[in-house]
């Protein structure tokens, strides 16, 4: 379901799912909570995907319906394919971190390339995709589509959220080459120094050992594929936002965890949300920075923000 009443899209391409936490299901997929997240500021955020012709697809799309009724300005296009429904298996740690088990061959897999989602992609002023949802050439050559038919000055931010062993180097290099902003974790950005660069590095560490080093890497990847910014998260400690020449730094809040699942998604909707209604770099990092703290308080990925976060 899209208004098209509503122009100027920010899109959530690639995985929605259910999370499969021990409480329960949860709605989840990284371009999902984004795009919910994004329809919060009162942006018209829309995600795009593919469910199966089964129950749990049924009740996808029912919640995004529910959620499109109370919050109009978060739009959907979901293809039913043939594939099963998208589920994760989702397990936290004493700190409330996930683990995730997801399955292969799922409608998130394949998502088909519509008329519908070239005309949403038309008019989108900006778009937040991963490497998860390339895994597979379908839903990797349709992602690719609707980032080459969006307008030249918009944004495109590449969170790239590896996941298990679901992402090559070529997936990322092509990725990054489509991207004008990269968002990438602490320990993610061991594995693409490695991965890009031969860097020998030890995941999750070498923030904390090598800060300098760490800088460099994130210039580099700046410089070599033309990003507008960097935006490095690294868990409890803080986040980083690199242009060629600045740099911001806002320490993560001490907050009673629940849950971290979509913590980074709401960040990323947040900053790129923040951006477009005007802010600086920094506003958008501060209130980023805010809003996840938020949602970590929370059970699952798509928390109702409260009004002082909203404003």
């Amino acid at each position: 379901m899209v208004n098209e009443q509503m122009k100027k899209y920010v899109i959530g391409i690639g995985e929605a799912l259910f999370d499969c936490l021990p409480e329960g299901r949860k709605l989840g997929g990284a371009p999902a909570n984004f795009a919910y997240h994004v329809s919060q500021f009162g942006l018209n955020g829309c995600a795009i995907s593919a469910i199966g012709a089964d129950e749990l697809g049924d009740e996808i799309m029912d919640k995004f319906t529910a959620i499109h009724e109370s919050l109009p300005s978060f739009n959907f296009q979901l293809s039913t394919v043939e594939q099963p429904t998208g589920t994760v298996k989702v397990t936290l740690d004493d700190k409330g971190v996930p683990q995730y088990e997801i399955c292969l061959g799922v409608a998130w897999d394949n998502i088909p390339l519509t008329n519908n989602m070239l005309e949403v992609a038309h008019q989108a002023q900006a778009a937040c995709f991963g490497s998860l949802a390339q895994r597979s050439q379908t839903s990797r050559e349709t992602i690719q589509a609707i980032l080459d038919a969006m307008p030249e000055d918009a944004l495109k931010v590449f969170d790239i959220n590896l996941r298990q062993s679901w992402y090559t180097a070529e997936v990322i290099a092509e990725s990054l080459q489509r991207a004008n902003v990269l968002k990438i974790n602490d320990e993610e950005l061991d594995v693409v120094a490695t991965m890009l660069f031969g860097e020998p590095t030890v995941p999750g560490k070498l923030i904390a050992e090598d800060p300098e080093k760490t800088r460099r890497i994130c210039r580099e990847l700046i410089a070599r594929y033309e990003l507008d910014m960097l935006i490095l998260t690294c868990g409890a400690i803080g986040s980083y936002v690199f242009t060629a020449s600045k740099e911001s730094y806002v320490a993560t809040p001490k907050v009673q965890v629940a849950d971290t699942v979509g913590a980074g998604d709401s960040f990323t909707a947040t900053f790129v949300a923040q951006l477009l209604l005007g802010k600086t770099i920094r506003e958008a990092h501060e209130k980023a920075v805010a809003v996840s703290a938020f949602v970590c308080t929370q059970r699952g990925a798509m928390p109702t923000l409260p009004p002082e976060l909203k404003a």
